[in-house]
């Protein structure tokens, strides 16, 4: 099946190029793994323009609403390859292939990880990556949380509605987020305790989360006895895909685009956190808007290239040869 532009990444720049592209009347096809990315288990949202507050996966479901009543199709389906001659894209998912004239990489970021002893092994055993998915799970708990930003600190005001006593592990000499969510962390009391200047070393454990070892003494001991580890250490760009067809990178591993979003390879665009545009500040509304510029690229850059490049203009037998 053929359409003018493929996107692959169903988060906030995803739809949010969904949206453009089917505005522009181009037949688009969004492929996402995993729907709404890294929004959709935001929790509560409130900087939103236009939204006072609400849910990142109801947000997510606005958005997809609004770019399926434009004629955008959407697919839940994992990309796996992508073969490419001149200005024809294959797209080869697991489920089906496909043939575009242009394609969107908005794959996200993928949480980090503490690349200690135990987490992998003890991941869904006392190690998470999301509070939304499994705060509830620690009701009336005692947790920690390893991070320093704005997403641990929100994290942890979200946590603090289940738990009874939340430590947040900081490796630097001070917290970094938005004024309002420190007050509101703040405003929480005895309830949120930070350790500053602390790492955490070890996870203990055999078939669950026993107990973190951390890098310096807190209370006398260097181990902490908790129900739970969050890990909110910020996250790196899904880039692997694009790195295969030759997309180049930028010196931080991020996606090379230009001001439109366009990169080294003509047809090919990227949007949201895959692209370092805006640097460490990753916002719903900064992926969203790369997301329509992406779009609006790729309108253009259609428009240059015609309906039909040679490829596509073959009869499938070929094209199935020569891709």
């Amino acid at each position: 099946m053929q359409y003018d532009l493929i996107i692959i990444g169903s988060g906030a720049a995803g739809l949010g190029a969904a949206l453009y592209s089917g505005r522009y009347r181009i037949k688009t096809l969004v492929i996402g793994k995993e729907f709404g990315g890294e929004t959709a288990k935001a929790g509560t949202i409130e900087n939103y323009p236009g939204v006072q507050a609400i849910d990142g996966y109801e947000l997510m479901g606005v958005m997809k609403s609004q770019t399926k009543s434009l004629g955008v199709e959407t697919l839940d389906d994992d990309v796996t390859e992508i073969k490419h001659q001149e200005h024809c894209f294959e797209v080869c998912a697991k489920k089906t292939t496909y043939q575009t004239h242009a394609v969107i990489f908005a794959l996200g970021a993928e949480r980090r990880r503490l690349g200690i002893s135990n987490e992998k092994e003890l991941t869904g055993k006392g190690v998470h990556y999301c509070v939304t998915c499994d705060g509830p799970v620690y009701n009336g708990k005692i947790i920690a949380m390893a991070g320093g930003g704005d997403a641990s600190v929100k994290g942890a005001v979200l946590a603090a509605e289940y738990v009874n006593k939340l430590f947040l592990i900081v490796r630097g000499k001070e917290v970094t987020a938005e004024p309002i969510n420190l007050e509101r962390m703040k405003n929480l009391g005895e309830k949120i305790e930070v350790l500053l200047e602390t790492e955490v070393k070890e996870i203990i454990g055999t078939n669950r989360l026993e107990k973190l070892k951390l890098s310096r003494p807190f209370n006398g001991s260097d181990e902490l006895v908790v129900d739970g580890l969050f890990v909110e250490i910020g996250a790196s760009p899904n880039v692997e895909l694009a790195k295969s067809i030759g997309v180049e990178l930028d010196e931080r591993g991020y996606i090379k685009t230009d001001s439109m979003m366009q990169t080294n390879i003509d047809g090919v665009f990227a949007a949201g956190d895959v692209v370092n545009h805006f640097g460490s500040f990753k916002q719903d509304i900064t992926a969203a808007a790369m997301g329509a510029v992406a779009a609006t690229s790729a309108y253009n850059d259609r428009k240059v290239h015609g309906e039909l490049c040679p490829i596509h203009a073959q009869p499938a037998s070929v094209v199935d040869r020569k891709i």
